[in-house]
């Protein structure tokens, strides 16, 4: 019996041992702790079982739909009339019923957008579907899509701005506060289970006079008492934006970071003293742990959209992402532990359009048939016993992989700094990749290899546990040529080195027998161009890449500018490269805004609007407000635009196409940014374009 008692105790003692303290969501530093006791800390840090089950999720979905879709607006200023809403065949079980075949597990709906405009029946305001045409005022989007999710199981989001443009009460921050929280609390209780809430960052108020403190701890304690199992993004403590609307993460990505939600003044000022935001670069280094008090698990999410823009526009229906574009999305954001949030906006019918469903099917396709099989041989869970470890993993027999899945088991915190992968040749062990952090997933994209073992090498900041590593054959898309014209109007079509293109000119789509590419021609007119790339003799060959061109500017020419910097002149606003730009200078040397370039377009035309192409690397000078003027002399000049607004240029780059509200004859025109979107002092183009008639 005593002998019992002696083993019992012994085995208590061992599993005490060996049981590892965990801090779920977040830890606190103790008074001058070192590096390494702050590093032991911080490889602890666990996600909430919210966040942990929000993680294996990997693909969710954004349905941007509201007033702009009927608007062709991105930001809509709430001054839109409820009858523009309209759709005349709405049907969320074929949203529904898309996304899942494409793989997705969770949707989210913009509930209310910055028009201040709700989907659902709210008792909060008129300036809702209550006041449409639709179905008589009885629609409601949000319960259709609710139910649709219920049907195809999928899981349950609603987006609720916090800026509200239409909102009356929005200012007077008490007021408007208990307004927002009322409709959350709508959202929260009439709609079943709702697995994540979602409010934007983005806020345009301020110089006129409308300056709201939105109360997010209140809004978070509401969610909490309603909806407890629901993680709240990206204005939350839950999920984090990445930094960026481009569909990559970062090739380090902890999510065990120093930054923290900066809605709370204290983790603003945490952030402002260690000098890091969203879009820094690496959120959890050994230099910024050692200056931090705190850390916390806050992952990423990568949202970008599957259109141009964020809402439906039927300009972007030749631009909606191919599956490969789609594909090397995925790789880049669940490849880079995050979760992508794709979004998909349903067209005025109220369905997802013909062209969006197509190639969400084909990347579903590739990603079924990626995951189908494990080229490794099955092996048990890695759990190392130090810092610095390797591991050697038996290939299948004659299999050939060109995916490597490397994945940390995040129940127990993230803890990889580095790793690197080599396979047995000969022989000899020959490195085909590194890295740094792995997180929940890795995705490693390789060329095909046929080799018999694989060793993975790990350098950690604690004792690390892998989920798992396996290895895939993803199937190789066969990439669409590209078309560029350069300023003199000579175009150039490009594909890999074993292609044969073959184009048109007129707007027809190209066979095989179509003109065959051998070098650059001219095409200085307004038109279409489109090529197809084949391979394999004939056997196979691409999708078709169109290219729309507007006239060339081969004759236009810089009469005046504002100001230049050395090599950044204002002649590159009109060069057709988008890699080169107009930018005033910075620093020390900057002039204030207004920021103006003019241009001579050497002839009369017929104008519909203009095209801004925004700097792609989002470093700065990017304009938000603007005027347009026009003239036919240089001389007496027409203001078009009087303070127009790229609504969300700061987040999502994309070319920015302004239409007038009737064509316009000109010979010149000039462009004049207003201010910047940080407030920054100066000013940058990449691209300035006319849309003629």
């Amino acid at each position: 019996m005593k002998k019992k008692n002696l083993l019992l105790v012994f085995s208590i003692i061992l599993l005490a041992s060996c049981t590892e303290k965990r801090y779920e969501k977040s830890a606190t530093f103790p008074q001058n702790a070192t590096l390494e006791e702050k590093l032991k800390i911080a490889s602890h840090i666990v996600p909430s079982p919210q966040q942990l089950a929000w993680q294996e999720l990997e693909t969710t979905v954004f349905f941007h739909f509201g007033i702009n879709t009927f608007t062709g607006r991105e930001w809509g200023d709430g001054t839109e009339s409820p009858t523009l809403f309209n759709p005349t065949n709405l049907n969320t079980d074929q949203w529904c019923e898309t996304v899942k075949n494409a793989g997705f597990k969770l949707v989210i709906i913009t509930a209310k957008h910055h028009d201040g405009f709700c989907l659902w029946q709210t008792k909060t305001t008129k300036h809702s579907v209550a006041a449409s045409p639709w179905k008589n005022g009885e629609g409601d989007v949000v319960k259709e899509l609710q139910k649709s999710c219920e049907k195809y199981g999928l899981k349950f989001g609603v987006y609720l701005s916090p800026w509200d443009r239409n909102a009356v009460s929005y200012g007077d921050s008490p007021a408007y506060n208990q307004f927002f929280m009322e409709q959350l609390t709508e959202l929260l209780t009439n709609y079943g289970k709702v697995d994540e809430v979602w409010f934007d960052g983005a806020c345009g108020e301020g110089p006129n006079g409308k300056v709201q403190k939105y109360d997010f701890p209140a809004y978070y304690n509401l969610i909490k008492k309603l909806m407890p199992n629901a993680v709240v993004a990206v204005s939350g403590d839950d999920v984090r934006w990445v930094g960026n609307e481009a569909g990559f993460g970062r090739d380090t990505e902890w999510s065990v970071t120093v930054l923290q939600n900066d809605v709370r003044e204290e983790a603003k000022i945490s952030n402002e003293k260690l000098g890091i935001s969203t879009t820094s670069k690496e959120l959890g280094s050994k230099e910024l742990i050692e200056k931090a008090e705190k850390m916390v698990w806050w992952p990423s999410e990568v949202d970008v959209s599957i259109r141009q823009g964020w809402f439906f526009h039927p300009k972007d229906d030749a631009r909606v992402k191919t599956a490969e574009q789609l594909a090397n999305i995925y790789f880049n954001s669940v490849g880079k532990n995050s979760v992508l949030l794709l979004n998909i906006p349903p067209n005025k019918e109220g369905l997802i359009a013909k062209q969006d469903s197509i190639n969400l099917a084909e990347y579903g396709q590739f990603l079924r048939q990626m995951y189908a099989e494990n080229k490794l041989e099955e092996t048990k869970t890695w759990k190392s016993k130090q810092q610095c470890e390797s591991k050697i993993f038996d290939v299948k027999k004659e299999a050939k992989f060109n995916v490597i899945e490397l994945a940390e088991d995040i129940r127990y915190g993230q803890r990889i700094e580095s790793f690197s992968i080599e396979v047995l040749k000969n022989n000899n062990w020959e490195t085909i990749a590194k890295g740094t952090t792995i997180g929940y997933k890795r995705l490693l994209r390789l060329p095909i290899l046929n080799v018999e073992k694989i060793r993975i090498n790990i350098q950690a900041r604690d004792n690390f546990r892998f989920k798992h590593v396996k290895a895939y054959l993803a199937e190789e898309f066969i990439s669409k040529p590209i078309i560029e014209r350069n300023k003199d109007g000579m175009v150039s079509i490009k594909a890999n080195e074993n292609a044969t293109i073959k184009y048109t000119t007129d707007g027809t789509t190209p066979n095989q027998n179509s003109e065959l590419y051998t070098t650059p021609f001219e095409f200085l007119s307004k038109g279409t161009i489109k090529a197809i790339a084949i391979y394999s003799e004939g056997k196979k060959q691409s999708d078709v890449q169109s290219r729309d061109f507007d006239i060339a500017k081969k004759e236009w020419s810089i009469i005046a500018r504002s100001d230049e910097e050395l090599h950044y002149e204002a002649e590159k606003a009109i060069d057709n490269n988008e890699n080169t730009i107009w930018h005033t200078p910075w620093d020390s040397d900057a002039k204030k805004h207004p920021h103006f370039i003019t241009i001579d377009c050497a002839q009369q035309l017929k104008v519909k609007g203009f095209v801004l192409i925004p700097r792609k690397d989002m470093l700065g000078g990017i304009p938000y407000n603007y005027d347009f003027y026009i003239s036919n002399d240089g001389k007496n000049w027409k203001k078009i635009i009087a303070n127009g607004e790229f609504s969300n240029i700061k987040n999502n780059p994309v070319n920015q196409e302004v239409l007038f509200q009737q064509t316009e004859t000109l010979r010149y025109f000039k462009f004049v940014a207003l201010n910047e979107v940080e407030n920054n002092a100066w000013c940058s183009v990449a691209e300035i374009d006319l849309i003629t008639k």
